[in-house]
C-alpha cells in the first residue's frame, strides 16, 4: 500500500528557517534580496539579523553582481529573488560574474515554475533550468519536499561551486518517503516499480507520488524518482530504474524543452535504452492563466491527470504485445 503523507510547510519557509538558524551561528552568512522579504519568507531574518541582510531593490542584475563581489571576498552569500526574474534579467551576470568567475554565490529562485499562478506568463519561470544548463560551473538543485529542502540548504552553505536552488510556494510534505538519503548529485528513488516509472523534480514529485497511489490501486507497480539534482545529473540511478520498468514518464514544472525530460530522453537515446517515454511539462505555447493547481490540471500535471495519462499509455503499450 502506498505511504500516506500530509502537507507541512512550503519549501520556501523551510529554506528561510534553516538559513536563519545557520546565519545566527555564522556571521559570515549574508542574505541579499530584490525586495523579496515577504514572498521569500525572510521578514524574520531581517528582524533578527539586520546586519546580515542586504536589500538591493528590484534590480536583479545588481543583485547577482553584488553577491558575486561579496562571494569573491570569502562571504557565504545567498541571493534571493523570484526565479522568473533572477534567471532572465540577471542571466548575463549569472553567466559572467558567478559561473565564469567562479564566485560561489548561492542563487535562490523563489516562487518558481508557475507558482505565481494568475499573475501570468511574465511571472512564470518555465525556462530557468534550460538556460542554466547551458552555462557551465553552476549546479542546479530543485528539492521536492521539506526534507530535501532542509538538506539542500545545509549542503549549499559550504558547497564548493556556484549553485542554484529552486523553490515553490505550495505547502509540501515533510518527507515523501524514507527511501534514499539526500546528497547533491544523487537522485532519490522514493518507490520502485516494474510497470510505470515517474521521474520528476520539485513540487511535481508530490503529484507523481499521489498518481502512484492511484495506479497502485489499479495493481500497477509504479516507481517514483525525485531528481532534485538537475546538475550534477544522476545518470546511473535513472538507467537502473528505467531498465526495470515498462513505461517511463517525466514530469516537471518547466517547459518540456531543455529541462528534466530532455535530460532523460537524451540519456536513454545515447545509451541505446529503448523504452516508451512521455515528457510532461509546459508545452510550446504561452502558458494559460490560473492558479498553480488549475495550470497543473490543464496541462495534465495534476495527480489525477498523471495517473490517467500513465494508465492510458500503459494499456496502449500492453496492446502492442
Amino acid at each position: 500500500m502506498a505511504q500516506k503523507v500530509s502537507l507541512s510547510k512550503t519549501n520556501q519557509e523551510v529554506f528561510a528557517n534553516v538559513l536563519l538558524s545557520l546565519a545566527i551561528m555564522d556571521k559570515n552568512i549574508l542574505l541579499a534580496t530584490t525586495d523579496s522579504r515577504g514572498s521569500g519568507k525572510l521578514i524574520k531574518f531581517g528582524e533578527i539579523l539586520p546586519d546580515q541582510i542586504i536589500e538591493i531593490g528590484i534590480a536583479e542584475q545588481n543583485l547577482v553582481g553584488i553577491t558575486a563581489g561579496l562571494a569573491s571576498t570569502g562571504k557565504t552569500v545567498f541571493a534571493v529573488s523570484p526565479a522568473c526574474f533572477l534567471t532572465a534579467r540577471g542571466l548575463e551576470q549569472i553567466k559572467n560574474d558567478v559561473a565564469y568567475s567562479d564566485n560561489k554565490v548561492k542563487l535562490v529562485g523563489i516562487s518558481a515554475g508557475v507558482s505565481y499562478g494568475s499573475l501570468g506568463f511574465t511571472h512564470h519561470s518555465t525556462h530557468d533550468l534550460a538556460v542554466l544548463l547551458t552555462i557551465p560551473n553552476i549546479d542546479i538543485v530543485v528539492p521536492a519536499d521539506n526534507y530535501e529542502t532542509y538538506e539542500a540548504v545545509h549542503a549549499a552553505v559550504d558547497y564548493p561551486k556556484p549553485i542554484y536552488l529552486r523553490f515553490g510556494k505550495k505547502a509540501m510534505p515533510e518527507k515523501l518517503s524514507d527511501n534514499g538519503s539526500f546528497s547533491i548529485g544523487k537522485a532519490r528513488v522514493l518507490a520502485e516499480g516494474t510497470d510505470i516509472l515517474f521521474i520528476s523534480t520539485g513540487e511535481l514529485v508530490y503529484q507523481a507520488w499521489l498518481a502512484r497511489e492511484q495506479l497502485e490501486a489499479e495493481n500497477l507497480s509504479t516507481g517514483v524518482i525525485s531528481v532534485h539534482s538537475i546538475r550534477p545529473f544522476d545518470s546511473q540511478t535513472i538507467i537502473n530504474a528505467v531498465q526495470k520498468t515498462k513505461l517511463v514518464i517525466t514530469c516537471e514544472e518547466h517547459s518540456i524543452y531543455g529541462g528534466l525530460g530532455s535530460l532523460v530522453a537524451s540519456l536513454l537515446m545515447q545509451k541505446g535504452i529503448m523504452k516508451p517515454l512521455k515528457i510532461l511539462g509546459i508545452p510550446d505555447e504561452i502558458c494559460v492563466t490560473g492558479d498553480q493547481s488549475e495550470i497543473f490540471h490543464h496541462y495534465g500535471l495534476s495527480a489525477t491527470k498523471l495517473a490517467e495519462t500513465a494508465l492510458g499509455l500503459y494499456q496502449t503499450e500492453a496492446e502492442k504485445i
